[in-house]
Parts: C-alpha cells; sequence; structure tokens
C-alpha cells in the first residue's frame, strides 16, 4: 500500500478544499482588520453554520465529475476528456446553484462552450489567467494512473477552457504537480524548489496534442514563446514565495508578500505560503488562509488542497467535514481515487 492509498491523500485534499472555501467564503473581499472584527483572533475562527462553499468546490467537482466520466472510457486522451468536462462546466453555468459570485472569465466562457459547434479554443479567454483556472484543479494532481504528460495536459486543458492565458495554463499545471507530490510523501522543506525545477523544465513546452491551436488567438509568434511567457510569471511568483517562506511572520498577511490571489500564480503561491507557514498544522493553515486581505476563499481552498494531500483525510475534525456542502460527494469521488 502507498502511503498516498494509506492516508487518504485524494479523500483528505477534497475536503480540504471544500472546508478551506467554506471558511474564506464570508471573509472574501475583506480586509484583514474587517475580517478579525467580524470573526475574532484568526487563530480561532470557526467553520460557518451552515458551511456553504462558492463555485470553487462546485467547479473542483465539475472537473472531478469530467475526469470520472473521460477515465471510465479508457485511457485520458484530449479528446476523450475535452467533451465531459465541457458538458459538467456548461452544467455547473445552467444550474440555479451557480448563485455563488462566480468570476466572469468562467461565465463568458461556459456560455460560448454551450455552442457544441464552436471548438473550445474560441471560447477560451486567452486574455484572463483569473485563479479560475487553478482553484479547481486538484482533481488532476489526484486521479492515479496519469502519466506526467498526461497530468501536465489535462491540468492546461482544463484551465484553457476558460482561461486561455499562458500564465493560467502553467499555474494549473503547477497547481496540480504540486498536490502530486505531496500526495506522493514530498517533503513540504523540498517543494518550492521542485516546483521551480518542473517549471524551468517545462518552460518551453507547448502540449499540442491538449491545446491544439490555442495559442493562435494570442499575439505570439509561436507556441513557445506563448507557453514561456506563463512559466515566467510563474517563475518570478515562486521567487518571491521561495524569500517569503524564509522571512515572513505568520502574524503578517500573507497576501502582503505573495499577492492577493485573484490571479493564478498568485492563488497558488499565496495559498503554498499559508500551507507552508504551517505544514503540521492544517487548521492553522485554512485559518490563516481564510484571514487575508485578497480571495480569501480560493487562497483557502488550494491551502486545504494541498495540506488534505500531505496528511491525508484525517487532517480534518469529523465535527466540520459531517457538515460541508457537498461533503457526500467529495467523499465519493475521494474514495474512488484512493481506491
Amino acid at each position: 500500500m502507498t502511503t498516498a492509498l494509506a492516508k487518504r491523500a485524494a479523500t483528505g485534499s477534497l475536503l480540504g478544499l471544500a472546508l478551506g472555501d467554506a471558511l474564506g467564503f464570508p471573509t472574501e473581499f475583506n480586509d484583514v482588520p474587517s475580517i478579525l472584527a467580524k470573526c475574532g483572533p484568526w487563530r480561532e475562527m470557526e467553520l460557518p453554520r451552515p458551511a456553504i462553499v462558492t463555485d470553487d468546490t462546485q467547479m473542483t467537482l465539475a472537473l472531478g465529475r469530467g475526469l470520472r466520466t473521460a477515465m471510465g472510457r479508457g485511457t485520458l486522451t484530449p479528446a476523450r476528456m475535452q467533451r465531459p468536462v465541457r458538458e459538467e462546466f456548461v452544467d455547473w453555468y445552467q444550474s440555479p446553484d451557480n448563485n455563488r459570485a462566480p468570476g466572469r472569465t468562467c461565465l463568458v466562457a461556459c456560455n460560448l462552450l454551450r455552442d457544441e459547434s464552436r471548438p473550445w479554443q474560441r471560447a477560451s479567454q486567452t486574455g484572463s489567467k483569473g485563479c479560475g483556472a487553478n482553484m479547481r484543479v486538484a482533481p488532476v494532481g489526484l486521479v492515479p494512473g496519469l502519466s506526467d504528460e498526461q497530468r501536465a495536459g489535462a491540468a492546461q486543458l482544463q484551465a484553457a477552457l476558460t482561461h486561455g492565458h499562458p500564465t493560467a495554463l502553467a499555474a494549473s499545471d503547477l497547481t496540480a504537480h504540486a498536490i502530486r507530490l505531496l500526495a506522493q510523501g514530498a517533503e513540504p522543506t523540498g517543494l518550492v524548489g521542485l516546483l521551480r525545477s518542473y517549471a524551468y523544465d517545462n518552460r518551453s513546452r507547448y502540449h499540442e496534442r491538449w491545446l491544439g491551436d490555442l495559442w493562435t488567438h494570442a499575439q505570439d509568434p509561436s507556441p513557445e514563446h506563448f507557453i514561456a511567457r506563463g512559466w515566467d510569471e510563474c517563475l518570478e511568483a515562486l521567487e518571491r514565495l521561495r524569500a517569503a517562506v524564509r522571512t515572513v511572520s505568520p502574524e503578517t498577511d500573507p497576501c502582503l508578500a505573495t499577492g492577493e490571489g485573484w490571479i493564478a500564480e498568485e492563488a497558488l503561491t499565496t495559498g503554498l505560503l499559508c500551507f507552508l507557514l504551517f505544514p503540521d498544522e492544517p487548521l492553522a493553515a485554512l485559518r490563516r488562509a481564510a484571514c487575508t486581505s485578497g480571495d480569501s476563499d480560493s487562497i483557502a481552498c488550494l491551502t486545504g488542497a494541498f495540506a488534505g494531500a500531505r496528511l491525508g483525510a484525517g487532517a480534518w475534525p469529523r465535527k466540520w467535514t459531517d457538515r460541508i456542502e457537498y461533503g457526500g460527494e467529495l467523499q465519493a469521488l475521494g474514495a474512488l481515487w484512493d481506491a
């Protein structure tokens, strides 16, 4: 039995994502003094009642269902993945439960994806690198049996269905890679270095099999130039993270060091910073992420995904997981991938 199986990394990651989302939902759009005035000391923040999540968890589940369908039909390929994930995103867009202040890019792109005759590349918003690209990518890092090429391609494709900016693709790839590394037992102290090496190794690799002609919808002279722009911005963000891990006080708003998280590379690095400040204290990490001046729900959902991938399902108290919205479906997907 692998470490990931023994600790139920997929279940832990999905539950952590939703718990962070619910904890950060009431604090999004608030500055830290306002959050402290409303919630009290950040280390004592409690899960709201009811524990309602946002579009971050809803779209994570949509992606998870799409991947489950695709992989139930055989080896994961771009063609086999694109259709069911696209259909799940459109179903989310049309759902009456899509009332949690979703991002504009997701709404515009999913509306365009409704037209089945339109190639998905023409629906993708190539100017947007919002965090909606990678706040939902955790399932790609958790499903078993993927090659490195499949995982990278799938992470970038799911991002590109809505957010076609190269930084959105690279940040999503990095997020899925980080979750996979942690689920497999990577030590937090070496994580930033592993991610920087991965970014350098992939800097000029355009996954044409997965992305098709997406790059031609931007203003780049070549596919390599297009994707390198994204990796370079992620490398800059990882450099800020590397410095922050050494210097930032846990009592300071993490957004001041690595960004407010509205864009993909900042959501990745600020979510990672909150996790790395408390690698063995998952609730403290979630609470720190939710008490931030930026996109608190997305930062906290990524923090929870990282912490849960490393520590497993046992990281989270039953009194929280028993009442998180969509808890049954999150547990079922996790159990499938943990098996």
